[in-house]
């Protein structure tokens, strides 16, 4: 099957000229590259090298869209005009056949369809590269959806992956990019988003998160999910009923006000990066619902995005930063998170930031890319040999997403006016004296815990001068009573501070 399967990547691949995209930017100086343009004819194609990757994908079969999709975020390591391609790639895949999505239920369940639902539909709603989707009622008579993965699609994977681990050696062997184009990790990070897919209970506690984070909001629905149907390859949630978000006309039938959602998708985006650090990464419309009272409904948790709040810090700093201008601030912040080298010489990164940054301002606020913006950014600082940060390509794509789908919605959407009381406000909370209660009330039960030791780690040290470990003793001691005097002082300055807040709004 794999020699097949190569033979029909190697037809596709000279069908559309893939062949000639490499040797166009193969190095001359290695043997294997001199002995590829010997041997390939050159020639001409009508189309761009682009639309022809785009293509040769779209006929390579699902897994080689998807990846396609994934190498389409990669907008820090591959050229601008092929990331662009590659997002129009649609995952759109004809079903398998219900007895076969039936027969994968019952074996992880052990038990017969007719015992786990009343009513099961065998026309799925829903087909995707990894997975498709079916209605079905429980016999309590909730309305659910069955998630159940493709039959053999763990033996696909494994063998496209393999070819395409093969096919980044070559590039990274042949292409005078290949380096630093990094195939290898790129189809690395790939082959982990697509296991992490193929883990359907992995998918649901996402969902699970993901619902109880936005327990009681009026912006977002998430469906709720029925463990007790649920495995690997199987995943039953709530049946969510909506029109995809897509569907502008309907959705003015229904007077949904189209200028509130595209607000309401800024601030759900904002929520979850910076009240969680955990956000639904792969925010297409294809994902995204809207109920009939106005609220967004979100499906496929499959990606889902993590923030540290070393992460957030850093990216509230920037955002708000970049309103101001004040090119600096962002540079600095750079260096303090840590990312670019700490001799970095912070007025020529500032400089270089502002060359990318100061032009784009003279421009209409709503005629400014948020996303476009971030990724400016983190080209320039590659030049100051900036890492490059996962979570943070994560979070760009997903922001495009959300910017795309905001002013699909709302023409004249101001991103950064909607987006910056936000920031604002929640920097305020980090920095300002709710925080300072906030740390207090974390510290407390650690500071309970502490202050009895004290005494008896004294005794015990005091009792045993002589032995030859008292100076690591000391140490301990030395360090949780610092630690001790730090606590009080922070203690002693937040009570003042409460209290001048409290006397100043007495002398009002």
């Amino acid at each position: 099957m794999r020699l097949f399967r190569l033979a029909k990547i190697a037809f596709v691949s000279l069908r559309f000229g893939l062949d000639q995209m490499i040797l166009d930017g193969a190095s001359s100086t290695t043997r294997i590259g001199e002995i590829l343009r010997r041997l390939v004819p050159q020639r001409r194609f009508a189309a761009p090298r682009a639309q022809r990757l785009r293509e040769a994908l779209e006929s390579l079969g699902p897994i080689f869209v998807k990846f396609g999709q994934v190498l389409s975020t990669r907008r820090d390591l591959i050229p601008p005009d092929i990331s662009d391609e590659l997002a129009r790639l649609q995952d759109r895949v004809p079903p398998f056949p219900t007895d076969q999505a039936i027969a994968r239920i019952e074996a992880e369940s052990g038990k017969s369809l007719d015992a786990l639902f009343r009513v099961f539909d065998r026309t799925p709603v829903a087909s995707a590269s990894v997975a498709q989707v079916h209605f079905a009622e429980l016999h309590n008579g909730t309305p659910v959806a069955v998630k159940v993965l493709r039959p053999g699609i763990e033996r696909v994977i494994d063998h496209d992956l393999a070819l395409l681990e093969a096919a980044a050696v070559l590039i990274e062997k042949v292409w005078i990019d290949g380096r630093r184009l990094k195939p290898r990790e790129v189809v690395a990070e790939f082959a982990k988003y697509l296991r992490d897919e193929l883990d359907l209970m992995r998918e649901a506690s996402n969902c699970s998160q993901l619902r109880r984070n936005f327990k009681g909001s009026n912006l977002l629905i998430v469906p709720e999910v029925y463990w007790d149907y649920c495995s690997t390859s199987v995943m039953v949630m709530q049946r969510m009923y909506g029109t995809p978000v897509s569907q502008l006309d309907r959705l003015r039938e229904q007077n949904v006000d189209l200028k509130a959602l595209s607000r309401a998708g800024v601030e759900i985006f904002f929520t979850q990066v910076f009240r969680d650090g955990f956000f639904h990464a792969d925010m297409h419309p294809g994902n995204i619902f809207v109920s009939p009272g106005g609220q967004y409904i979100a499906l496929d948790f499959g990606i889902m995005g993590t923030l540290e709040e070393r992460d957030k810090q850093y990216l509230a700093q920037n955002f708000l930063a970049f309103f101001r201008r004040d090119y600096k601030r962002v540079a600095q912040a750079h260096i303090d998170a840590g990312w670019v080298p700490p001799g970095t010489r912070v007025d020529e990164f500032e400089s270089a930031i502002r060359a990318v940054c100061e032009p784009i301002f003279d421009k209409p606020l709503k005629d400014i890319s948020f996303g476009k913006t971030l990724l400016r950014l983190f080209q320039t600082a590659r030049r100051f040999q900036m890492e490059v940060q996962p979570q943070l390509v994560l979070l760009q794509k997903t922001l495009l997403n959300i910017e795309g789908l905001g002013r699909e919605l709302d023409p004249e959407l101001d991103l950064w006016k909607t987006a910056k009381p936000f920031l604002e406000r929640w920097m305020n909370e980090q920095v300002g004296w709710r925080a300072l209660v906030r740390h207090l009330a974390e510290e407390g039960p650690n500071w309970a815990g502490t202050l009895p030791q004290l005494p008896r780690l004294v005794h015990q040290v005091l009792n045993r001068v002589s032995q030859p470990v008292l100076r690591e003793e000391l140490e301990v001691v030395h360090a949780r009573v610092s630690r001790l005097f730090r606590i009080l002082t922070v203690v002693g300055v937040g009570a003042a501070i409460l209290l001048w807040i409290e006397v100043w709004h007495l002398l009002r």
